[in-house]
């Protein structure tokens, strides 16, 4: 997926040609890429609860997973630089991301395009990989390269909050905007095992400041033996995922808007049998 130009002067988070790299070998391997299956799923399971009826739905990555084709008469597959299809304004009913959206360095302006190519009451779904997600390859990796190094490199990228995007996608424009998060901690039997997994996934370092050197030898020992003694739990190395779901509909007249302050027609303390009684002022 190509990635949007960054507008703000500053360097871009994520090297996006190697995170091309990474996904091409992902690709190529045979592992079992569980965390992408699993949220296509979850996919699956918010737009069953839809209502609506989906002509024309955009979905914004690779191919389209059988469990979501069902949704909509017609699916257009395409990235950011596919003009064809993202050029015109208010053409798709449905538009869907699964961990597409996970290494654009202009997140609030890949929305904000999404936003537009909905028509009135269209809705956008998305999955991406939140903040506790590998936290305990994050820290052993640094704990290891203060012990053997004296500082750290970025290894491990960062990865946002729930209630972050939320925001976002409130400022994207939508309305109704839903953010949740469902956990997972798989167990390993040996630290290489959860290597083989990140890199099925594409989720090796794509960090433009990522440090080009090989992993030094102590470094890996000093990080194995951390991960060891603070993140195992019967023999087993312990990794955490979070996969965030984003909800946000295009805004339309007939969708529910929030009450002024003000304009509640009963008090709470009438709803809860309770007597309302005033702060005193200081």
């Amino acid at each position: 997926m190509t990635d949007l130009p960054n507008n703000q002067g500053r360097p871009p988070l994520f090297d996006f040609s190697a995170g091309d790299r990474a996904r091409d070998r992902a690709r190529a391997m045979d592992g079992d890429r569980f965390l992408e299956r699993a949220a296509a799923e979850g996919l699956a399971d918010r737009l069953a609860a839809v209502t609506h009826k989906f002509e024309k739905a955009l979905w914004i990555g690779e191919a389209v997973p059988p469990e979501i084709v069902p949704f909509a008469q017609t699916w257009i597959c395409a990235d950011f630089d596919a003009q064809e299809a993202l050029a015109a304004d208010g053409v798709f009913d449905l538009a869907i991301s699964l961990f597409s959206l996970q290494w654009i360095n202009d997140l609030p302006g890949a929305l904000i395009q999404i936003r537009a190519r909905l028509k009135p009451d269209g809705l956008f779904l998305a999955a991406l990989l939140g903040g506790s997600t590998l936290i305990e390859l994050r820290e052993a990796f640094a704990q290891a390269e203060i012990d053997t190094r004296g500082g750290t490199s970025p290894r491990v990228a960062p990865f946002a909050d729930v209630r972050d995007l939320g925001g976002l996608l409130q400022r994207a424009g939508f309305g109704l905007p839903v953010s949740d998060v469902e956990r997972l901690t798989v167990r390993y039997g040996d630290f290489f095992a959860l290597v083989r997994d990140l890199r099925a996934h594409g989720l090796t370092n794509v960090m433009s400041a990522r440090s080009r050197h090989p992993l030094r030898r102590d470094t890996l020992k000093a990080l194995l033996t951390h991960y060891a003694n603070h993140h195992a739990e019967g023999g087993k190395l312990l990794a955490r995922f979070e996969t965030l779901y984003l909800t946000g509909w295009a805004p339309h007249e007939s969708q529910q808007k929030p009450l002024k302050p003000g304009s509640a027609k009963a008090r709470l303390a009438e709803a809860l049998g309770t007597t309302e009684r005033r702060l005193k002022e200081s």
